[in-house]
């Protein structure tokens, strides 16, 4: 009986040693559309002019209306105001939340952040300073993937290596 257990027992526990081993050598070091995206993405992008310090909010498809805007205090990321960060070539690493309906509204993150609350959508959607402000959009993967984010992610931009990654505009 104990040595049934006791097989039993280190049976599980090799099966979850191959499994963890498993999961820790993964190292890939691209991410190609299909791939599932699991925990906050590493999102960078290009846009026409610079809008670092403009807040963005998101639109439907069609560029109509706004439909997900920031709190004044979503605004911070690790305590701070979560400006993107500036990367090689003119790119930007996000920290706010972009995607492909993303604008940008003529009020910065200071300014925004002092609000008491968000301004009214009506109010937003005369705030918008360019309803089709980006070049190019990529998502990186993962963003706990990278030890040094931003080393990591300009030596993808200087290395031209973005076409292995999920180009979303």
């Amino acid at each position: 009986m104990i040595q049934k257990r006791f097989l039993s027992v280190t049976v599980c526990a090799g099966i979850l040693a191959f499994i963890l081993t498993s999961l820790m050598c993964h190292t890939s070091t691209s991410v190609k559309q299909g791939d599932i995206y699991i925990g906050e993405q590493t999102i960078i992008y290009k846009t026409t002019k610079d809008y670092s310090h403009y807040v963005p909010v998101t639109m439907n498809s069609d560029k109509t209306e706004i439909v997900a805007y920031p709190s004044p205090s979503d605004l911070y990321r690790n305590g701070k105001l979560a400006l993107p960060t500036p990367l090689h070539g003119g790119f930007w690493l996000d920290n706010r939340g972009i995607g492909p309906n993303s604008v940008f509204l003529n009020i910065t993150y200071e300014n925004y952040a002092k609000l008491s609350a968000a301004p009214s959508l009506q109010s937003m959607m005369g705030m918008i300073i360019d309803k089709n402000p980006f070049t190019a959009i990529y998502n990186l993967g993962n963003r706990s993937r990278f030890r040094n984010e931003v080393k990591e992610i300009n030596k993808i931009i200087r290395k031209k290596q973005l076409d292995n990654y999920k180009k979303i505009l």
